[in-house]
């Protein structure tokens, strides 16, 4: 392929994200079990990652809402796994977050169960977005779930957030580190993504990312 016609690609990918993502989003349901879970046929993504990573602010930015998905300053105030509707082409699930260490023993065994089963369970998945705040990097809580993916072959893709808060110097050592340890998780996407909700880093190329899994059904 040329360089030309990668660049008329992109922008079509771009074109692409840009449309589905400026389409009606709606709230379908809270799932707290298994039961809960909304029958769908068309493509499902997913958003993970531990508590306060930014998973509501990245979703409301990604589709032009302030308010769709809950925000919050207290970690763990989700418990439940939120799905919406893009444009009756994508559903989108905000997973309640984990490795908040105050919550209750038996809040964080419920929240763990849940998400694990919806993962390794949903047929419809075609991937999971496995947030990583740029200030922290990759904990031991987030390889926990890493390897529960790998073992499932859930694909994820690690999308890095709030990297406006950290030094460019810094937010380059973290991808260069990041992407070597991607490399042994064998359901992890090679491609990282850094964003900002904030200041709107990231989101064309995630928009693009994630709406290319619609069209490749």
């Amino acid at each position: 392929m040329s360089p030309e016609e990668q660049e008329q690609n992109n922008e079509k990918a771009v074109e692409h994200g840009r449309w589905l993502f400026s389409q009606t989003c709606t709230f379908l349901v809270g799932a707290v079990k298994m039961e809960d879970l909304p029958e769908a046929s068309q493509t499902e993504i997913a958003f993970a990652g531990r508590s306060n990573v930014g998973k509501s602010s990245l979703i409301n930015a990604l589709t032009n809402h302030k308010d769709l998905a809950r925000t919050s300053n207290t970690p763990g105030r989700t418990q439940q796994v939120n799905f919406f509707n893009l444009g009756k082409q994508l559903t989108i699930a905000d997973l309640p977050g984990y490795g908040y260490a105050k919550a209750p023993r038996e809040t964080v065994r419920q929240w763990t169960n849940l998400v694990g089963d919806y993962l390794q369970g949903r047929m419809q998945l075609r991937r999971s977005c496995l947030l990583i705040d740029s200030r922290h990097g990759i904990k031991e809580s987030d390889r926990k779930v890493m390897r529960m993916l790998d073992k499932s072959a859930v694909s994820y893709q690690i999308i890095l957030t709030k990297c406006d808060k950290i030094k460019p110097a810094q937010l380059e050592k973290l991808l260069i580190t990041t992407s070597t340890e991607i490399e042994s998780h064998v359901a992890a996407h090679p491609e990282l993504i850094a964003t900002s909700s904030v200041k709107g880093i990231g989101i064309v190329d995630l928009r693009a990312t994630l709406a290319a899994l619609v069209t490749e059904r």
